[in-house]
């Protein structure tokens, strides 16, 4: 008779166990699915709009109005800047859908799918692919400036890490309930009584798990499966505290991302308003001497058309902040130490609107290997930074000198203090050089960019902040007067 009861009970929580796995399992897998597929949504949502942006703003800066032409003359432009800033292969096609480049053709070989005919419609769509554990999107969407559909951009991007790691999760989601179940299984029938105990405490303990108690922890003195169930228990709240934790710090982190999203113009008018305010200051002296000093009305007037011109490449260039690229065979000898004189003398009008002075020492044949415009730019960022964050009514110091076989330039000025863990990260994107008192339109990418530019030369550059002076060195390697490298 006791044979017959267990053979029951053990056939009674059988079809339990298989029907509460399989109810788990599909609750799992279609959870897991969702989530996916809003990260995925999320995510393309997220790269068509900084696309978009991307675009609009290659269309303001040139002033080309919104057509096609113009549309497929940037075409390579597009996809190539765009392959790099959202690490996605991309394809640029026209609204009838002839492919006009691709940074990978090899991905966009299928033309006709589902998500390019939608953005022909005038629709966004995207596809999915899931081929021999590889999946992958396949994103379109028509470009759109000014009401009028002008192309549409493309995206192939691979989300098998995604699968592969929720499919993970899953096994051990699985894997986890099946070892509960089993421990259950097992012990609900030899020791009913022995465990009824512990499985009041972890009903107990999972309750406060469900009303978010993470703090709560398990402790039998014991060696068997109660012990290892709740060791296992213990794990699995460990787990899901470090899994919370580390999405409350991506949470935090893409806030971050969204509010610098949202100053990305003002971080431009910061780059923009120093050449700016040059030219209206040569053009204010110009409108009030006339041109009674013939000599300053051509060196000013020079002086406004140069600067005009880099202002017109300047938001080009601010993009290449994050690059990382070997630019060494573009670049050609330059004499930084007249690049700086120039920069100091133009300088010089800023420095009086603040009520300061700039007082430099500039050795001769400084010559190194560089871009004559973004050495320019250097210059202009760390002078403009130590204009502007010096103390009232001082002295901005530059020098400029052979050392060795580098080139040396210092730049100091009176400063408040700066704590050591600011002066690490003062070379960030958007990390302003005093955040307790910015200034208006600065949000700290002048410093990231002079950073990308010393890398360009293949140089180095550190801050110091002591007795209080801040200075800024830049060690660029130096060439001999025939234009090789000093040896």
């Amino acid at each position: 008779m006791i044979r017959k009861i267990s053979i029951k009970f053990l056939i009674g929580f059988f079809l339990i166990f298989s029907l509460s796995f399989v109810v788990l399992h599909q609750t799992v897998k279609e959870f897991i699915q969702t989530s996916n597929q809003n990260l995925v949504n999320s995510e393309l949502i997220g790269l068509k709009s900084n696309s978009n942006v991307y675009i609009r703003q290659a269309f303001l800066i040139n002033h080309f109005t919104s057509n096609e032409l113009y549309f497929g003359e940037i075409a390579q432009e597009i996809a190539s800047d765009l392959t790099h800033t959202t690490d996605s292969s991309v394809g640029v096609y026209t609204v009838e859908g002839k492919l006009l480049y691709a940074s990978d053709k090899s991905r966009f070989l299928v033309q006709m799918q589902s998500d390019l005919q939608q953005a022909i419609d005038g629709n966004t769509a995207y596809s999915i692919t899931t081929d021999a554990g590889k999946t992958t999107v396949l994103f379109s969407y028509p470009v759109i400036i000014d009401g009028s559909k002008v192309g549409i951009l493309r995206f192939y991007r691979d989300f098998s890490s995604l699968y592969e790691q929720t499919g993970q999760v899953l096994q051990v989601t699985l894997y986890i309930a099946l070892a509960i179940f089993a421990a259950a299984f097992l012990f609900s029938y030899i020791l009913s009584r022995h465990i009824t105990i512990p499985l009041t405490k972890l009903t107990r303990a999972s309750t406060e798990v469900k009303n978010g108690n993470l703090d709560i922890r398990l402790h039998f003195r014991r060696k068997d499966e109660i012990g290892r169930l709740a060791e296992n228990f213990n794990d699995m709240i460990d787990q899901i505290s470090t899994q919370i934790h580390i999405i409350e710090k991506d949470r935090d982190h893409l806030k971050e991302l969204h509010q610098q999203e949202k100053r990305f113009f003002d971080n431009i008018t910061h780059e923009l308003k120093t050449p700016l305010t040059s030219i209206l200051g040569y053009a204010e002296l110009i409108r009030m001497n006339g041109e009674k000093d013939r000599e300053f009305f051509d060196k000013g007037m020079n002086h406004i058309i140069e600067e005009s011109r880099r202002l017109h490449t300047m938001v080009l260039k601010l993009l290449e902040v994050s690059r990382n690229s070997n630019m060494q065979h573009e670049l050609e000898p330059v004499d930084a130490g007249l690049i700086l004189q120039d920069v100091c003398e133009s300088m010089m009008i800023r420095a009086q609107r603040y009520k300061k002075t700039i007082e430099y020492e500039i050795g001769e044949n400084l010559i190194c290997l560089a871009h004559s415009d973004r050495i320019k730019q250097l210059f202009i960022n760390l002078l403009d930074n130590a204009i502007k964050y010096s103390l009232p009514l001082s002295a901005v110091s530059v020098q400029a000198k052979h050392e060795e076989r580098k080139l040396r330039f210092v730049f100091s000025n009176p400063s408040d203090p700066i704590e050591m863990d600011q002066l690490s990260r003062l070379f960030q994107p958007f990390y302003p050089v005093h955040p307790d008192s910015p200034e208006e339109g600065s949000v700290g990418l002048g410093l990231s960019i002079v950073k990308s530019i010393v890398e360009e030369c293949e140089g180095s550059i550190f801050i110091t902040n002591e007795e209080a002076y801040t200075i800024v060195t830049v060690e660029l390697t130096a060439l001999d007067t025939k234009g090789a490298e000093s040896k």
